[in-house]
């Protein structure tokens, strides 16, 4: 297969600690170009991966050679570079939420359509084998009928001055951890219809985006998911599923580093067992998936992106807001710079 030529728009610490050193590692990829709006930083980065260094997001776009970008921007800024690069005619990989809204996510998928372009929403657990093994479990019928589904993905609170605290970027628990257990909800309920019956979202006193959150779901045929995420947490990443004779319990479900041993914990009426799987690399993986797809030519199933971002909207429509007056601790850390 001909490497796909893809070009970086922004140096994110996503991209600078796992997806680029995952793209350079696969044949499948060719990194052509690193964007950004410091000509210093983009040079600095593209020394490294041995390519062109850009100075702006739309000059990356006017070169021929790249085919296909990346687009690990802050949220607020997918939409109008997702909707610029498939206007000439570039296939999409872009890190989640696709965009900040349900109404310009299904314009978007809609747009990539009508021009037979990959548009793709950079999910990476979703590529992650441990997940398919679960599937298995409850195939075979190990937990019986499914009950009800927990998840919760949370992470330490960042240093104050983080663009997940900045409302303008679109920053924020729900479009930033919030995402993983409603997509995680989705793909294992499968095609049930899933509604909002409550939702509760909390900020820290002066702050403008929510620092974390909850919400209750059911489907139409009563099977309940709770979720939970946080950007000021003890972290957890995992999710549960429970049923009529068992329950399957995974941790380290959203981003488990490569080397990472996965464990899956079932519980029975006879006992527990757990099982140890084998080492995988999500990142690869789903980098792999998006070259595979711009190839083949076959468009992905976008289906869940669309439900995803319907379903997290209407949780911060519902959402009931409060406020933590908890003095916040002096924050420390460099600030993320976003170009």
């Amino acid at each position: 297969m001909t490497p796909v030529r893809i070009g970086i728009m922004g140096c994110a610490s996503i991209a600078r600690r796992r997806v680029l050193p995952a793209m350079a590692a696969l044949p499948a990829v060719e990194i052509t170009a690193i964007a950004s709006r410091d000509p210093d930083r983009a040079a600095e980065v593209a020394r490294t991966y041995d390519c062109r260094a850009v100075a702006g997001y739309q000059a990356l776009l006017e070169l021929d050679e790249v085919e296909a970008v990346y687009v690990p921007l802050p949220n607020a800024l997918h939409a109008p570079w997702i909707e610029a690069a498939l206007a000439t005619g570039r296939h999409v990989l872009a890190e989640k939420p696709l965009t900040t809204s349900a109404a310009r996510t299904g314009e978007l998928l809609a747009l990539a359509r009508s021009r037979r372009l990959v548009l793709m929403e950079n999910m990476m657990f979703l590529h992650h084998s441990q997940h398919a093994v679960v599937r298995q479990h409850i195939a075979d019928g190990a937990i019986g009928s499914l009950r009800s589904f927990h998840a919760a993905f949370g992470v330490p609170r960042r240093p104050a001055d983080d663009v997940r605290h900045r409302a303008e970027l679109g920053g924020g628990a729900l479009l930033d951890t919030g995402v993983y257990p409603v997509r995680a909800a989705l793909s294992f309920l499968g095609d049930r219809r899933l509604d909002v019956l409550s939702a509760v979202l909390t900020s820290r006193h002066g702050q403008l985006v929510d620092s974390c959150g909850q919400a209750l779901l059911d489907t139409d045929d009563g099977v309940g998911a709770q979720l939970a995420f946080g950007l000021d947490n003890l972290y957890r990443s995992s999710y549960q599923l429970w049923g009529s004779e068992g329950r399957i319990v995974v941790e380290h479900a959203y981003s488990p580093p490569a080397d990472h041993v996965p464990v899956l914990r079932l519980e029975r009426h006879s006992g527990v067992q757990e099982f140890r799987l084998e080492p995988d690399d999500q990142v690869t993986n789903a980098v792999r998936a998006f070259a595979t797809a711009v190839r083949s030519g076959q468009l992905p199933d976008d289906r869940d992106v669309l439900r995803q971002a319907v379903l997290v909207e209407e949780i911060g429509t519902r959402a009931r807001r409060h406020v933590d007056h908890t003095p916040d601790p002096a924050a420390t850390g460099p600030l993320e710079r976003l170009s």
